[in-house]
């Protein structure tokens, strides 16, 4: 299946309208192997999509459960596409992210789980990230 046929078929699987900002965005997630913050998509997406448009497909993608955000140290967002099990409002990334700290590509260790974290008597999580900062296997050689 071609990708932007898959794409297509992604789209109208969260009931969401195939438009081209929509698409030139998700194409750039299909082909990138890390994460992407918004300004290496405003600057990949080329002319015709503006900050703003950029920013709600971004957050309309994270509320369906396209893709997930992935904090950074700096407090900045990069953003990953999600495994397949993620649904609407149900993130299923419960794995490690690693940040290079020479080439700073972002990516996700899906075979690398989250550790249980024990919290003390009272507390209750809802949600736990591991951001993991190195060198990468590219930077390493």
């Amino acid at each position: 299946m071609r990708q932007t046929q898959q794409i297509q078929q992604l789209l109208k699987r969260n009931q969401l309208s195939v438009t081209d900002s929509r698409l030139r965005i998700l194409e750039l997630f299909f082909q990138q192997d890390g994460a992407l913050a918004h300004a290496d998509i405003e600057k990949k997406s080329g002319a015709g999509f503006d900050r703003v448009t950029i920013y709600r497909t971004l957050q309309t993608f994270v509320d369906k459960g396209i893709i997930h955000t992935i904090p950074t140290a700096d407090n900045a967002v990069r953003y990953a596409l999600c495994k397949d099990d993620c649904t609407q409002g149900h993130h299923q990334d419960h794995h490690v992210h690693f940040v290079c700290e020479r080439c700073s590509t972002t990516i996700c260790l899906e075979d690398v789980e989250v550790p249980a974290i024990r919290l003390p008597e009272g507390y209750t999580a809802s949600h736990a990230e591991v951001v993991v900062n190195g060198v990468c296997r590219n930077c390493s050689q």
